[in-house]
């Protein structure tokens, strides 16, 4: 009498004879309990072990279908490498742990690199992942993802290859690649109706050229301008680069020009809130009596000085969580649809002023 093994080897047997090719749908679970004269039962164990070697994928409603061989592959390998921006202690090292903790816990080895926002970095990076080519799957931070990216070509070369990719936090619209992130387009939009709600109408903004991040939060801030009929001109806003985030000395003349007239400003991150509270004040401006300020990420910076930074939570550790695991189900399921994008609210601090209206 027939058994599971036998379901096994004639699948496997009819993949290596090119009977059965990538994307062939298998017959159903009737219809091969009728061929071996077994129960639907016995079926369906012999398609779970072929889809725990990697043979097949199960598409629930659909069928069963046949695995490219680059993808049974990949599902015996057992690392994952992490590629993020920066390892400093903003909110990095908690998103990296989110990770690894998942992965640890089903068996996979982390393997991390950091580009520091450089695509020279970002370039070496992927060479070397592509010639070792040991990987089971990528989580990647996009770098400088606001900008033409002279690396796309590796990241289709590991498209090419089937190697499951997922982007964290940023990612590059150009390229069909899932992604996990906060809804960077509604917290710009939060941060600035919050100020709105707070009574300000005369609302500026500092965000990053560089980074897509900065662009959707623009996005947001522009919706909700434009929704309550507030004017929203190019001299209001002051958009900034990674090397002047990191030292706003270097844009300080621009920063207090483009702030005139302002009553509050929405800030790309809680890093670049934090950084502008010392300019404003050598220039005798007091945050929030002349000008309020709202970050984003609700990191230690915004609990760390005089004055606390009324922010927006950044999921940090349950990004990397989510991203870890959605990977995970990418690997056995190339078809599965990884996007994530988490929803937030505003933590009330006392960087931002209540302007009563009349």
């Amino acid at each position: 009498m027939a058994g599971y093994l036998d379901i096994v080897h004639w699948v496997q047997e009819r993949i290596e004879n090119l009977d059965l090719l990538p994307g062939d749908k298998l017959q159903s679970e009737n219809e091969l309990s009728k061929i071996f004269q077994v129960s639907r039962q016995t079926v369906r164990h012999g398609i779970g072990v072929l889809e725990e070697a990697g043979f097949v994928n199960r598409v629930q409603g659909s069928g069963t279908y046949i695995n490219d061989n680059r993808q049974a592959a990949l599902s015996g390998r057992n690392r994952i490498a992490v590629v993020t921006t920066y390892v400093d202690g903003y909110i990095f090292p908690k998103t990296i742990q989110g990770i690894e903790q998942i992965l640890s816990e089903h068996g996979y080895l982390v393997q991390i690199s950091f580009t520091n926002n450089t695509v020279e970095r970002e370039r070496s990076i992927l060479e070397d992942i592509i010639k070792r080519d040991e990987v089971a799957g990528i989580i990647v931070e996009a770098t400088k993802s606001g900008l033409p990216n002279p690396n796309l070509s590796l990241y289709q070369e590991l498209i090419n290859r089937k190697i499951p990719i997922l982007f964290i936090n940023s990612y590059y619209p150009q390229l069909s690649v899932p992604h996990v992130a906060i809804n960077d387009l509604q917290t710009g939009y939060l941060a600035t109706k919050y100020l709105i709600q707070m009574g300000h109408r005369n609302i500026g903004g500092i965000f990053k050229l560089d980074d897509g991040q900065g662009h959707l939060r623009y996005r947001g801030y522009r919706k909700a301008m434009e929704e309550a009929q507030l004017p929203t001109g190019d001299k209001n806003i002051i958009w900034v680069d990674t090397e002047e985030t990191k030292n706003l000395d270097l844009s300080k003349a621009k920063i207090l020009h483009r702030m005139q007239g302002q009553t509050a400003m929405v800030c790309y991150n809680d890093q670049v809130a934090f950084s502008l509270i010392p300019i404003l004040k050598e220039s005798n401006i007091q945050v929030p009596g002349d000008i309020s300020l709202i970050g984003i990420d609700d990191s230690e910076l915004s609990k760390l000085g005089e004055l606390p930074l009324t922010s927006i939570p950044h999921p940090t550790d349950r990004l990397g969580a989510k991203a870890a695991k959605n990977l995970m189900k990418l690997i056995k399921l190339p078809s599965y649809d990884a996007n994530y994008e988490f929803e937030t609210q505003v933590i009330e601090r006392s960087s931002v002023l209540k302007i009563e209206t009349t």
